[in-house]
């Protein structure tokens, strides 16, 4: 394997084809359906899942197979299969690449000159909602295995999977694994491009994933609003009430999580990870988030940062409702007030659990009588990456060394990738190069979020070399076999990213 043609190659794969179509993949305003409810009529889905479609039919891969798969009732999913080189002698072995199409929503705050439909270059960075999260893991998958072929390097049974509702928890894909498990077949490794990065100067391999429990929490004191002149200091505020409610949760001066319940001990081997990162990132841990003068993180230790970031529950306020805005709030004592909650989980603790201690905490003896009421959405498990094989450890190593020049890194990440949980179960013992190209600024669901570039171009290329390793390890039979699919439903629901 030639590493220079490979960075060649997926170099110019991506200015001459990659970067095109993912402008005009960003036009597109295709939100997951959590956020479009009308999502069919609006037909923006069929459009992304469209525009994907060419392309891959259009790519010279001998024998892939590129097709549409649509379950009645169910957001559609990409299902790309290229067969083994004549030369891998793999037998059942495969790689499972995975990757989304669905979007957040717009977000308010973007730049005069920018948008979230509105595709911009400036330097190495595209802007726009999805190139990022995750709209370039089809195009970054297929072109990995076109790099390879270029060369005649042998390479195992590749099974790309982009789904269309990971924003909105993933809902539709177990169905969709079940359905497809006789043609996903046996796995042995996973790579997944829906990730973050702490740099752009190296590649980073995530390990865990926080769970994700949160819905809409809403405080009732009075059938309509009446004038707060009259009424404040005989009816409560449903304000005020709602916040002793979240008082019984979090530590409203440190921002510690108060149930011990949703603590966990943190692994030994996590703890050194984040010691690591900590010395490799220094204050880029806090300085990619845009403080305001005068601010200051919640911590002064960079290793207690990063732990509170990846295996420490928190908690946000992510919506409200009940509240007017200020150009037309009047002087009157509101009837309700109700905030939608994002409690982010440790990756090892059981998503169910953790919504039914938030509905305990948040429903029993509501103050002054108040109605209260959790809609609760979300309830997903994180997750704990199992320990790497060595022949994967030094695939990765040795693509970020030859790419990057500098040494892999792996860290947790604070989000949750659903299809992450689920595959543990559908394939324990299946190993897992979770990677990603959201860095430093890139602001992924906010605004003037942004693909770098030139860090989607080494990614590539690092995913081509651990696949090429990927049959070698597999010819030595050092790859861990896994059982195929199991049938049936997946039960549980999962977090969004």
């Amino acid at each position: 394997m030639d590493i220079s043609k490979v960075d060649r190659f997926v170099g110019a794969k991506w200015d001459d084809e990659i970067v095109p179509q993912l402008v005009e993949y960003i036009r597109i305003p295709n939100k997951s359906p959590m956020f479009d409810a009308d999502w069919v009529a609006h037909g923006y889905m069929d459009d992304a899942v469209g525009l994907m479609e060419r392309w891959a039919r259009a790519q010279n891969v001998p024998g892939m197979q590129v097709e549409v798969v649509r379950l009645e009732g169910r957001t559609p999913l990409i299902f790309v299969d290229i067969p083994a080189s004549a030369d891998a002698g793999t037998g059942d072995d495969c790689i499972l690449l995975y990757g989304h199409l669905d979007k957040q929503p717009e977000m308010t705050g973007w730049d005069d000159d920018l948008g979230p439909w509105t595709p911009v270059i400036k330097g190495d960075r595209l802007y726009g909602r999805g190139g990022a999260d995750d709209g370039y893991a089809i195009f970054g998958s297929i072109a990995a295995v076109q790099a390879l072929q270029e060369q005649g390097v042998p390479h195992a049974r590749c099974v790309v999977m982009i789904e269309a509702c990971e924003e909105s928890g993933s809902y539709d894909l177990p169905a969709y694994v079940d359905h497809l498990a006789a043609r996903i077949g046996r796995p042995s490794l996973v790579v997944c491009l829906d990730s973050g990065c702490g740099n752009y100067d190296q590649l980073w391999c995530t390990t865990s994933l926080r769970g994700l429990a949160g819905g809409n929490l809403t405080v009732k004191v009075l059938n309509e609003g009446v004038h707060s002149g009259d009424a404040s200091g005989i009816v409560p505020s449903s304000f005020r009430v709602l916040r002793q409610l979240l008082s019984r949760i979090e530590d409203q001066d440190s921002g510690r999580i108060l149930l011990d319940g949703l603590h966990v001990d943190i692994p030994a081997d996590r703890l050194a990870q984040a010691r690591t990162c900590s010395e490799v990132l220094g204050t880029a841990i806090y300085d990619k988030f845009p403080f305001l003068p005068g601010m200051s993180p919640m911590h002064a230790d960079l290793t207690e940062l990063v732990l509170n970031r990846t295996w420490r529950p928190a908690l946000s306020v992510t919506g409200v409702d009940g509240m007017p805005p200020l150009s037309s709030a009047g002087n009157v004592l509101r009837p309700f007030t109700s905030v939608k909650l994002s409690l982010r989980l440790p990756p090892t603790l059981d998503g169910k659990r953790a919504g039914e201690l938030l509905s305990e905490a948040l429903l029993r003896d509501p103050p002054y009588g108040a109605e209260v009421s959790l809609n609760l959405e979300k309830d997903s498990t994180g997750w704990n990456a199992p320990t790497m094989t060595p022949w994967l450890e030094q695939a990765i190593d040795a693509s970020s060394r030859e790419f990057f020049g500098q040494p892999a890194m792996y860290m947790g990440e604070g989000g949750t990738i659903p299809f992450m949980g689920m595959l543990g179960e559908k394939f324990p013992g299946a190993q897992f190069m979770i990677t990603g190209v959201l860095g430093p600024h890139s602001n992924a669901h906010g605004p003037n979020e942004f693909l770098h570039i030139p860090m989607g171009k080494r990614v590539t290329a690092c995913v081509s070399r651990v696949i090429a390793e990927h049959r070698n390890a597999s010819v030595r039979g050092e790859t861990t076999g896994v059982a195929a699919v199991a049938g049936g439903h997946h039960h549980g629901e999962h977090g969004c990213c």
